[in-house]
């Protein structure tokens, strides 16, 4: 049963996956293909300079990224289930209706999760090539708040797509573009480090809200 959940669930989003990582490496050429170039005019330690004490990002065109690859992953796989109320079906599975939204939910926040991986083991790697490993941790712990927020994206849009009530759709959607944009306010290069965990444990508890879409569904709001 779980097996063809995972499958239905995979084939919702599968294209988007493709895109995202598609789109991810992309955006990955492009930066690395710009630092070589920066390189070969202005020598190494001059470039590494820039960065490290007049704010020059070369990873910014990553900023939004994960926020797209979130929204999107959310909108491919919960939208269908608004359409004439299909998620009725899937709670008629001889599965517990938390239990099936914990799987669909747990299922999209692994595969996020997985295009989030790869794309910071690449973006690495890459780096790496050019780059001491200060500058590469400062670059990875700039980004955090931004696939942070992307993670957050998702838990938040599957909220709102999953409640029946417009009204409150309205509201979540007011709320949850508030909160995101905390993870890509402009900052120093590292500035967000003394809060990477509070908002990693945010986002955790983020994780679980969509439980309340369900929990009105069984009241009888949807």
């Amino acid at each position: 049963m779980l097996k063809s959940l995972i499958y239905k669930e995979w084939i919702k989003i599968r294209l988007v996956v493709w895109i995202a990582l598609g789109l991810s490496l992309v955006a990955l050429i492009n930066i690395f293909l710009k630092v070589r170039h920066d390189i070969l005019f202005v020598d190494a330690a001059n470039y590494w300079y820039s960065f490290l004490f007049r704010g020059v990002v070369f990873f910014s065109i990553l900023k939004f990224l994960p926020f797209i690859i979130g929204l999107a992953i959310a909108i491919a796989q919960y939208f269908p289930e608004t359409v004439n109320k299909r998620i009725k079906l899937t709670f008629h599975l001889p599965v517990s209706e938390n239990g099936v939204l914990i799987w669909m939910h747990t299922f999209g926040a692994l595969v996020i999760l997985t295009v989030f991986l790869v794309v910071l083991v690449l973006f690495t790697a890459g780096s790496a090539i050019f780059f001491p490993s200060n500058i590469i941790r400062a670059s990875l712990l700039t980004m955090m708040p931004w696939f942070l927020g992307g993670m957050a994206t998702y838990f938040l849009v599957a909220l709102i797509l999953l409640e029946p009530m417009w009204i409150y759709r309205g509201l979540y959607t007011a709320v949850a573009a508030g909160f995101v944009t905390v993870f890509y306010t402009g900052a120093s290069i590292g500035a967000f480090r003394p809060v990477l965990m509070p908002l990693a444990l945010i986002t955790l508890l983020l994780s679980f809200v969509v439980l309340f879409s369900g929990y009105r569904f069984r009241k009888g709001e949807m």
